[in-house]
């Protein structure tokens, strides 16, 4: 057992050591870092997507601007679309699980407002369709996802795509790029 839990160790650094050394990535993590700056900075919002685990990442990343990170701050404007459990079992039931971000991403969204959303795979529809009504809307869309970039590849201004296929070496990844990013964010407009 020791040896397995080594090697599934060794595969989350691996794919960290990916990311260090990716030309193209870091590039776009400082171009996400500053548009979400300048959202915030400018009375917008950012607002966050996914299923599952993505989702749990999802709420944990908003939870770090609207709480704080390393500083004792003002709050700033940022939740997961998913925490209102009665509007998404309600639209879920009522219309379709794949409409259940893109509705209120058109009810709540304005123009200069960003939309993270986190799909390993990149193609759940749910996030498409959100990103899809974004788009229509002049929201910024920052897409986490795996080495493909899937469909959301074509819907993302900025987009993060983790060199891996494999769901865990991605989440964690979107959780270590989460993180940089609100820190930087936080830096910047808190010095």
């Amino acid at each position: 057992m020791k040896t397995t839990i080594e090697n599934i160790i060794n595969a989350s650094i691996d794919t960290k050591k990916k990311i260090v050394s990716d030309n193209t990535l870091q590039p776009i993590i400082e171009s996400a870092i500053t548009a979400i700056t300048y959202a915030f900075q400018n009375g917008n919002k950012v607002l966050f997507c996914g299923n599952g685990g993505s989702a749990a990442d999802a709420q944990h990343l908003a939870a770090e601007f609207s709480g704080r990170f390393y500083k004792d701050r003002k709050a700033l404007p940022s939740e997961a679309l998913h925490c209102n459990s009665s509007y998404l079992t309600a639209v879920a039931n009522d219309y379709s699980y794949d409409v259940i971000y893109s509705r209120l991403v058109d009810g709540i969204c304005v123009k200069g407002d960003v939309l993270i959303g986190l799909s390993t795979s990149g193609n759940s529809k749910n996030i498409l369709n959100a990103f899809e009504t974004a788009k229509e809307k002049g929201v910024i869309t920052i897409g986490f996802t795996g080495a493909s970039g899937g469909k959301m590849k074509d819907l993302s201004d900025y987009l993060i795509n983790v060199p891996s296929t494999i769901t865990p070496r991605i989440q964690e990844s979107h959780i270590l790029i989460g993180h940089i990013i609100c820190e930087l964010v936080e830096a910047k407009i808190f010095g």
